[in-house]
């Protein structure tokens, strides 16, 4: 069985973050390890506080996890503070820890801060060079490279230059794309090209952890070793049956259906 990890922060109401990373793991068939960054006291509502791990206990984290349990494949999710950036980055270049797929978490859905602004260069710097795959939204692609973007050519250009900046490909999402269109667009630019990949848009607010659970997927296939496109298109498929089948639960942003099926792997 391979090993996935994800580095990120707790979500107390279950539909995000760690949580929803290893529920992710779980459908795709890869044993799911965790660090554990930040503590979130949460809802489908908002988010009433948040509290950073102490920075000794995330290394004590990496080190447990590097001495027995190193991952095939990795995923970084929300880092809370430029430190713990630092901190994950130093343990990933030192572990030699790849692939890594780098969910640049910024806001939650409800609208709560959930990084630093000064977090926000050091992912630019520290961690997005030694990405495989970086995965923002619109809103997370223009803090990133200082562009406007808002629809599909100029996701294009946000997704070449986040890979000039050394990600080694972008999945630049269209979930926040604005207008009534039936369907929405995510655009993937790796060094050999772009490719589009378009759904229908659901009509819904179970929407909560939907960034967390793609990354997690997308994670997944790699460690199973799957080329990255097909990881990204099988990541994009069980996240787009995971909304249509969401269970509507709290009275705010619902968490997806994480029981859904993940693609089977194509055979050999």
């Amino acid at each position: 069985m391979k090993i996935a990890l994800t580095i990120a922060g707790s979500d107390s109401g279950g539909g995000a973050g760690i949580q929803a990373d290893l529920k992710t793991f779980q459908q795709f068939g890869v044993f799911g390890t965790s660090v554990i960054v930040a503590l979130t006291a949460q809802n489908t509502r908002g988010v009433r506080a948040v509290e950073t791990v102490p920075e000794a206990m995330v290394s004590a984290q990496l080190t447990a996890l590097a001495e027995d349990l190193p991952p095939a494949a990795l995923k970084t999710g929300m880092l809370a503070e430029a430190a713990i950036v630092r901190l994950v980055a130093k343990a990933i270049r030192e572990n030699g820890w790849q692939p890594l797929v780098l969910d640049p978490v910024m806001v939650s859905s409800s609208g709560h801060r959930l990084l630093s602004t000064e977090a926000e260069d050091v992912i630019r710097d520290n961690l997005l060079p030694l990405a495989a795959l970086v995965t923002p939204n619109l809103d997370e692609a223009a803090v990133l490279t200082g562009r406007v973007v808002h629809d599909v050519p100029t996701m294009e250009r946000a997704g070449e230059t986040l890979v000039r900046f050394g990600a080694g490909a972008a999945l630049v999402k269209g979930g926040h794309l604005p207008g009534d269109d039936a369907t929405l667009t995510d655009v993937l630019v790796t060094p050999d090209g772009t490719r589009h990949f378009p759904h229908p848009r659901l009509d819904t607010r179970s929407t909560h952890g939907t960034g967390c659970t793609l990354s997690a997927a997308v994670t997944a296939g790699l460690a199973l070793g799957r080329p990255l496109e097909t990881a990204v298109a099988d990541a994009l498929d069980f996240v787009h049956r995971a909304i249509a089948r969401a269970p509507g639960l709290g009275a705010g942003h619902g968490p997806l259906d994480h029981t859904v099926t993940a693609p089977p792997p194509l055979p050999r």
